[in-house]
């Protein structure tokens, strides 16, 4: 039986989950808790550890050494726990590792915080959690950090509420963009007029949610701006249902943030069509963006499993938390 190894923690905005893994990085337990750091009371960091990992604390005391703890995401934010300053690109794990602040729990044990990673420019990035994802996709899949070549390396795509899409090349971060889909989706449905007709629906409705995507494929020089409000004229005359429109709304702005990083590659001879890419989160939204990319030619974006505990697992070993692990073949 696999003995317990490390505490890794990926600790959001909204939530906390943690794991319990052994050795060889297999999950051997994990708890999940809606402690995100904006749920929080002031000082309640400690207490949230306590409530969510001390039980795992508590039944391996008897261990030769205390069990390591790695955390990654915004609770290494200036409103976290212990503010982590973000690496710059280009970022590997390496760079992770050396950025890794620690802080003490009540109960005497060390934390350790792994950094987010800033790009700066004109238009300056920020990522916290996702790169620890990115870097798990890469050690269950060491080929997808190869150098550029001619496929320009690896693209990498994290659906959300703030989409991310990341260029990786020598197992390294090299520059990402951010979309704002989902948490523009929430506010056009929720608080404008386009809400108005929409009637939500417990089964997603793919020919709408199409409509949307080649919509925005096809809008030419218009724009999202455009565009967003045929989701409430195309029902205004009959040709979406009140059911459709949200899955109209979601295709539409799934598919102008496609097209979006779509001309961005359009700008180094490339495009979505034959990239070596790969989804990591929620199933059904990869669901979504799956048969999205398809309408932009790219039919083949397998969702990464397991990426945000290899990520933790592989930084806790680059940082000697751990054995080093042995990587995927």
């Amino acid at each position: 039986m696999t003995l317990p190894a490390l505490i890794a923690l990926d600790w959001g905005t909204t939530s906390l989950r943690a794991y319990l893994l052994g050795s060889d990085g297999v999950v051997l337990d994990t708890r999940t808790s809606s402690a995100g750091i904006m749920n929080l009371p002031a000082g309640g960091f400690d207490q949230a550890f306590e409530d969510t990992c001390g039980v795992w604390l508590d039944a391996h005391a008897p261990l030769p050494a205390q069990l390591p703890v790695i955390a990654a995401g915004m609770v290494g934010s200036a409103q976290g726990w212990v503010e982590a300053p973000y690496v710059e690109t280009p970022a590997g794990a390496d760079e992770l590792v050396a950025g890794i602040v620690t802080v003490k729990t009540a109960r005497g044990v060390t934390v350790h915080v792994a950094p987010g990673v800033l790009e700066k420019g004109t238009l300056p990035n920020v990522m916290r959690g996702e790169e620890t994802q990115i870097f798990g996709a890469l050690f269950g899949e060491p080929a997808l950090g190869g150098s550029a070549g001619k496929s320009g390396g690896a693209l990498i795509g994290l659906p959300g509420t703030h989409a991310k899409w990341a260029f990786v090349t020598d197992e390294r971060i090299e520059r990402f963009y951010t979309f704002m889909t989902g948490e523009t989706f929430s506010a056009l449905r929720d608080h404008t007029i386009l809400g108005r007709t929409m009637h939500p629906s417990a089964t997603h409705d793919e020919p709408a949610f199409l409509r949307g995507v080649d919509t925005a494929r096809d809008a030419g020089q218009a724009g999202l701006l455009a565009t967003i409000f045929s989701t409430r004229t195309l029902g205004l005359t009959g040709q979406l249902s009140a059911e459709q429109q949200p899955d109209y709304l979601s295709g539409l702005l799934i598919g102008h943030e496609l097209r979006g990083l779509n001309e961005v590659l359009a700008r180094q001879q490339s495009s979505l069509a034959g990239r070596t890419l790969r989804l990591i989160g929620n199933d059904a939204l990869c669901k979504r963006y799956r048969a999205a990319l398809v309408r932009f030619g790219c039919h083949d974006a397998p969702t990464v499993a397991h990426a945000t505990e290899r990520g933790l697992y592989r930084i806790a070993a680059l940082a000697g938390l751990i054995a080093a692990p042995v990587r995927a073949a």
